[in-house]
């Protein structure tokens, strides 16, 4: 919510259509230009140019779960710390250890020291400042 925010310079929950590609991105995810075109076809109203926060906000929820889920090759519902920061340190653009431990301390189920995404991506739908 925070990046789409940063590019909705009339402050009215949309921005130019052009800037998706940047929002995305910034969010450290960078999807082939056919998914990104795949992403704007279902979220822009009508061809209108502008894309709205209400559309945006769900088509990001329902791509950060497939990307959970590839990452979930088991299909056990969860990652164990290890996995993901295997994959957060690793690939496109590295987190820091310190910014791993971050996330890990908000996002790993303290009992049994797994991080089960579908509460995480539930809990970011809820409250988005997460």
């Amino acid at each position: 919510k925070a990046a789409f925010e940063t590019f909705d310079n009339a402050a009215n929950n949309t921005v130019d259509v052009r800037e998706i590609g940047t929002i995305i991105y910034s969010l450290g995810c960078f999807p082939s230009q056919a998914d990104l075109h795949d992403f704007i076809a279902e979220v822009e109203e009508d061809h209108s140019g502008y894309i709205h926060l209400d559309r945006f906000l769900p088509a990001m929820t329902k791509a950060l779960m497939l990307c959970f889920q590839v990452l979930d090759k088991d299909n056990k519902g969860y990652l164990e710390p290890e996995e993901l920061t295997k994959y957060m340190t690793q690939e496109g653009e590295p987190f820091t250890q310190e910014e791993m431990e971050e996330m890990l301390t908000g996002l790993a189920d303290h009992e049994r020291n797994v991080i089960y995404y579908k509460d995480v991506i539930n809990q970011l739908a809820i409250d988005p400042d997460m």
